[in-house]
């Protein structure tokens, strides 16, 4: 696939969320719970050079901290029971639907930044070229 072609963001997003390679969707992203493979095993591409560090994590954090606890505050029962009840009724739940969607959000930031053309290197490269706009006296 060449620089030039142009690549769907809703399909690579799709894509990922389905924890498929992108430019395929095919493949399988990962060999473990969140380890990339380094290629796609169908088509070949390079999947290890998405830079997808801490991001998926600050996804899934914001997902089900909106879908999950901002509406269980309005219910009047978790502030009337105790809190030896409420904190292992909501943790348990609520860990096991993060353990499910990091994964998925994971793909789907790899589908993104394989549609936007974001790659590790280009990230590297622009810090470098920051880290040379920096003053003299620091």
């Amino acid at each position: 696939m060449t620089e030039s072609t142009p690549r769907p963001f809703l399909r690579s997003l799709a894509r990922g969320l389905k924890e498929r390679c992108p430019a395929c969707g095919e493949g399988r992203v990962y060999h473990r719970y969140l380890k990339i493979n380094l290629h796609c095993a169908v088509c070949g591409h390079d999947l290890d050079q998405y830079p997808s560090d801490d991001g998926p994590a600050y996804f899934t954090i914001l997902l089900v901290g909106h879908l999950v606890i901002a509406p269980l505050l309005f219910f009047s029962f978790v502030w009337r029971t105790s809190a030896w009840i409420i904190v292992p009724a909501v943790l348990i739940p609520l860990t096991g639907l993060t353990l499910l969607a990091l994964p998925r959000v994971k793909g789907a930031v790899v589908g993104a930044l394989y549609a936007l053309a974001v790659r590790r290197q280009d990230a590297h490269l622009h810090a470098a070229d920051r880290l040379d706009d920096l003053p003299e006296a620091l």
